[in-house]
Protein backbone atom coordinates (compact mmCIF):
# COMPACT_ATOMS: atom_id res chain seq x y z
CA UNK A 1 0.00 0.00 0.00
CA UNK A 2 1.14 3.58 -0.85
CA UNK A 3 0.47 6.16 0.69
CA UNK A 4 -1.77 9.07 -1.36
CA UNK A 5 -2.13 12.99 -0.79
CA UNK A 6 -5.82 11.89 1.55
CA UNK A 7 -3.57 10.00 3.55
CA UNK A 8 -4.43 11.68 7.59
CA UNK A 9 -1.20 13.87 8.57
CA UNK A 10 0.72 12.63 11.39
CA UNK A 11 -0.07 13.52 14.82
CA UNK A 12 3.04 15.14 15.93
CA UNK A 13 1.43 18.33 13.50
CA UNK A 14 -0.66 18.91 16.17
CA UNK A 15 2.12 19.76 18.68
CA UNK A 16 4.37 22.28 18.67
CA UNK A 17 8.23 22.43 19.07
CA UNK A 18 8.14 22.39 22.68
CA UNK A 19 6.02 19.20 22.74
CA UNK A 20 2.50 21.13 23.66
CA UNK A 21 -0.70 20.54 22.02
CA UNK A 22 -1.37 23.79 19.51
CA UNK A 23 -5.18 23.08 19.56
CA UNK A 24 -7.53 20.02 20.35
CA UNK A 25 -8.35 18.97 17.11
CA UNK A 26 -12.14 19.70 15.91
CA UNK A 27 -12.24 16.79 13.38
CA UNK A 28 -13.61 13.75 15.14
CA UNK A 29 -11.18 11.54 13.10
CA UNK A 30 -8.36 13.93 14.04
CA UNK A 31 -9.39 13.95 17.54
CA UNK A 32 -9.49 10.14 17.73
CA UNK A 33 -5.93 9.68 16.66
CA UNK A 34 -4.59 12.45 18.74
CA UNK A 35 -6.59 10.84 22.05
CA UNK A 36 -5.10 7.12 20.42
CA UNK A 37 -1.40 8.70 20.47
CA UNK A 38 -1.98 10.47 24.15
CA UNK A 39 -3.32 7.04 25.64
CA UNK A 40 -0.48 5.23 24.41
CA UNK A 41 2.20 8.15 25.30
CA UNK A 42 1.24 9.18 28.65
CA UNK A 43 -0.82 6.50 30.74
CA UNK A 44 0.63 2.72 30.53
CA UNK A 45 -1.00 -0.36 30.56
CA UNK A 46 -1.82 -2.43 33.59
CA UNK A 47 -1.26 1.05 35.81
CA UNK A 48 -3.91 2.81 37.70
CA UNK A 49 -3.93 6.38 37.99
CA UNK A 50 -5.62 8.81 40.49
CA UNK A 51 -7.17 11.63 38.56
CA UNK A 52 -4.67 14.05 39.87
CA UNK A 53 -2.36 12.04 38.03
CA UNK A 54 -4.07 11.88 34.66
CA UNK A 55 -4.84 15.53 35.59
CA UNK A 56 -0.77 16.35 35.72
CA UNK A 57 0.09 14.02 32.84
CA UNK A 58 -2.13 16.03 30.59
CA UNK A 59 -1.35 19.13 31.59
CA UNK A 60 2.04 18.49 30.20
CA UNK A 61 0.59 18.81 26.76
CA UNK A 62 -2.22 21.49 27.07
CA UNK A 63 -4.15 23.59 29.35
CA UNK A 64 -7.09 22.23 28.69
CA UNK A 65 -6.48 18.87 30.88
CA UNK A 66 -10.66 18.40 31.63
CA UNK A 67 -11.60 18.47 28.33
CA UNK A 68 -8.94 15.89 27.33
CA UNK A 69 -9.88 13.94 29.88
CA UNK A 70 -13.54 13.89 29.24
CA UNK A 71 -12.59 13.21 25.71
CA UNK A 72 -10.36 10.18 26.48
CA UNK A 73 -12.79 8.29 28.69
CA UNK A 74 -16.22 9.17 26.32
CA UNK A 75 -13.79 7.97 23.15
CA UNK A 76 -12.97 4.71 25.55
CA UNK A 77 -9.35 5.31 25.66
CA UNK A 78 -9.14 5.69 29.66
CA UNK A 79 -11.83 4.01 31.90
CA UNK A 80 -13.05 5.37 35.32
CA UNK A 81 -14.49 4.48 38.37
CA UNK A 82 -17.87 5.20 38.48
CA UNK A 83 -16.44 7.45 41.68
CA UNK A 84 -13.97 8.98 39.22
CA UNK A 85 -11.06 8.62 41.74
CA UNK A 86 -9.38 6.18 39.40
CA UNK A 87 -8.72 5.70 35.74
CA UNK A 88 -6.79 3.44 33.44
CA UNK A 89 -6.19 2.79 29.89
CA UNK A 90 -8.38 0.31 28.10
CA UNK A 91 -6.60 -2.93 26.45
CA UNK A 92 -9.10 -2.85 23.35
CA UNK A 93 -9.12 -0.06 20.53
CA UNK A 94 -12.24 1.85 20.89
CA UNK A 95 -15.76 0.75 18.79
CA UNK A 96 -16.02 3.18 15.97
CA UNK A 97 -18.07 6.35 16.68
CA UNK A 98 -16.82 6.55 20.18
CA UNK A 99 -19.07 4.38 21.59
CA UNK A 100 -18.38 2.58 24.67
CA UNK A 101 -19.33 -0.66 25.39
CA UNK A 102 -21.45 -0.85 29.12
CA UNK A 103 -20.23 -1.67 32.18
CA UNK A 104 -22.41 -3.41 35.09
Amino acid sequence: MSSHPTSPRPVADLFAADGRLVAIPRRPARREALLAHLAETLFASGRVYREAEVNEALKTVHEDYPALRRYLVVGGFLARTKDGAAYHRQQTAPLPGGATPSVA
